[in-house]
This record gives structure tokens, sequence and C-alpha cells, in this order.
């Protein structure tokens, strides 16, 4: 489905659904998030579809994070895990969509942003594009396994630990060699190049594309934590009296104030 936060549309063997609040950087929603499983199903059920772009509306964003005010109402550690497991399920749908899936970046990509990028099968980014996941700096909550595992998976254990320990953003050209970006296109030029690089992909044969892509995934699928070998971490996170005040002093546009505790 299409809604106002979250806009699906097809040309020929291309779909593109805009992620639609730049006003608040395309923050994501709960609405938003479903709007992407849906757009994976849609893409998925129809012949014609060769490859799914994402994209942020307002050429500022691509995605910054989750929409934090949503987690006001966390209480427990059960509300933990279960928004945990509740995005993990909706990222994995993007990364078993069958068509091949290209995360068009302008601006920042930060957060559950960066990770969707990261799902992606190719990104397509602006000189001034960034990527980031600063946590570290912001709420003080942790990534899921499987989360990290996926930035381990592109940039290498080092270098995700150095991303998420210092809380900072890449440009486009670092973000390129880290192997987060695959093109960088000026940004009056991007939608013309997506397309491009979506056409050549469109005319290749589509059972090839859909077997290399499936076989990736099993690859880092075999990597990864069991499910459930990360709840202690989850819990540990966000149930701290550190994480309350990381998402009060977002709120509040403040620097927080950590006690390890």
């Amino acid at each position: 489905m299409s809604t106002p936060q979250a806009i699906y549309e097809t040309d020929g063997p291309l779909a593109v659904l805009t992620f639609n609040r730049p006003e608040a950087r395309n923050a994501m929603t709960w609405e938003m998030y479903e709007a992407l499983a849906e757009a994976c199903d849609r893409a998925d059920r129809d012949p014609a579809v060769r490859v799914l772009v994402l994209r942020g509306a307002g050429g500022k964003a691509f995605i910054a994070g989750t929409d934090i005010s949503q987690f006001k109402s966390f209480k427990t550690a059960a509300d933990a895990i279960a928004y945990e497991e509740r995005i993990e399920q909706l990222v994995d749908r993007l990364e078993r969509v069958t068509k091949p899936t290209i995360a068009q970046v302008q601006g920042v990509a930060a957060g559950g942003g960066c990770v969707i990028a990261l799902v992606c099968d190719l990104r397509v980014a602006t000189p001034e594009s960034s990527f980031g996941v600063p946590i570290a700096r912001t709420l003080g909550n942790c990534l899921a396994g499987v989360t990290f595992s996926r930035l381990v998976d592109v940039v290498g254990p080092a270098q995700a630990k150095e991303l998420l320990f210092t809380g900072r953003f890449v440009g486009a050209d670092e973000a390129r060699a880290l192997g987060l970006v695959n093109r960088i296109v000026p940004g009056d030029g991007i939608d013309a190049a997506v397309r491009e690089l979506a056409a050549q992909m469109a005319a290749n044969a589509p059972l090839t594309i859909r077997a290399t892509k499936e076989l990736n995934r099993r690859l880092m699928a075999a990597r990864r934590l069991p499910a459930g070998a990360d709840r202690d971490l989850i819990e540990l996170c966000y149930t701290s009296a550190d994480f309350r005040e990381g998402v009060a002093a977002f709120l509040e546009k403040r620097k927080p104030t950590w006690e390890g505790k």
C-alpha cells in the first residue's frame, strides 16, 4: 500500500518506494516500516518488477533512523526485545525480497536508515551523503546481533567497532572505501543514475540474479548469531537509566549525561 508517509510507484521493471517525511528527515514510523514490508510483498508478487529502489523524499536524508518519540513508552525488557524482534522481522523481509534492491541515498542514512541501506543489495550515494549508527552518542541502546552481523559483513569487525565506539558519521568517499557505497554520483543526477543501473540489471536473466542474491544471503546468514543470543545485551541497554536519559536528551535536544547504569 502507498501511504502519505511511504509512496510506492512502478515504472516498467522498476518499483520505487519513497519514504516521505522530509520534515522529520524521513525518520521511520511503524507505518513506514510496515509499508516497507508491503513494498517487498508487492515487488515479489509482480512479475513485471525486476528491481526495487528505496529513496527518501526531500534530498536531505535517506532515513534518519527510527522516530525516537516511539521509545518513550518503553518500560520493560519485554518492550526492548519485542521492538528488536519486530525490526528484525521487517529488515529480514527486505533482505529476502527476491528482486534486487538499490538504496538511493541522498543526505544522511542514520541508525535504522543506515541498516536499511546496508540490507539493500546496492547503494548509490551523492557526495554529500553520510552514514552512521551514532547510538553510543545519542540513545545508549545497542544493535541486535543480526544487525551488527550485517555491518560486520560489509565493513569488517574492526571498522564496525570503530564506527559504533565513536558514533561518528562517514562521508560518501570514506563509505565507498569501506564498502558501504557502490557508486557516488552528483545529486542532480542520482535519479537518472539509479534508473540506468536498474535498467542494466533488469535486462539480465532474472533467475541468475535471484540465485546470486539468495546465495549471498544464505552465506551471510550462516555466519550470524543464533536467535536469542543477544537477548541479555538488548535487555542490558534498553532497560538502563542511560537509555532513558538518551531518549529524553534526544527529544529535548540536549547532550545526554551517561552514568553507565
